[in-house]
């Protein structure tokens, strides 16, 4: 998404793009995951280095909430995820070039989500857990970012971009 302010103020509306007073745009050529969201891990790096410039490199910034939704049908397919496991490599490295080339602070990244849960939109159709969790049995199974996610946090990030 590519965010800009309007030149007239919306009405509410009930969208919660409305209330931020910004228009919101699509680029083409983004990739997106299965629910249609754009994939444009460069844009963390741009906002990161807008809100640390914006309040003056006087915060801590905590990426509480990124992750990307796929199409996981069962637990083979969920437990090869490289799609999730690209998506997050590239965040975490816009993450770290705001960090090194930006100054920004960042105290924490923290993906969505642990496990596959109930998604608003669309219940327990879509899947965005690090770990494939059947819901009739309550199972849960590691994918393969996870894993990754795991040995990046021991690498303190040595790891990306290898």
């Amino acid at each position: 998404m590519v965010v800009s302010q309007p030149a007239e103020p919306k009405t509410f509306g009930g969208y919660w793009g409305n209330d931020m007073f910004v228009n919101i745009h699509d680029n083409p050529n983004w990739k997106t995951n299965c629910m249609g969201w754009n994939i444009a891990p460069e844009g963390m790096k741009d906002m990161l280095l807008w809100i640390d410039q914006r309040y003056n490199q006087n915060i801590t910034i905590y990426i509480t909430e990124n992750g990307s939704c796929e199409d996981e049908p069962n637990v083979e397919t969920a437990r090869h995820d490289i799609k999730r496991q690209t998506y997050l490599e590239a965040y975490i490295q816009s993450v770290a070039e705001a960090i090194v080339e930006g100054g920004v602070k960042v105290g924490g990244y923290f993906a969505w989500s642990f496990m596959d849960n109930f998604e608003w939109q669309f219940g327990y159709q879509r899947r965005f857990g690090l770990y494939y969790v059947d819901f009739d049995t309550l199972e849960r199974t590691p994918k393969q970012s996870a894993l990754w996610y795991r040995d990046t946090i021991k690498m303190n990030g040595a790891n990306i971009g290898k």
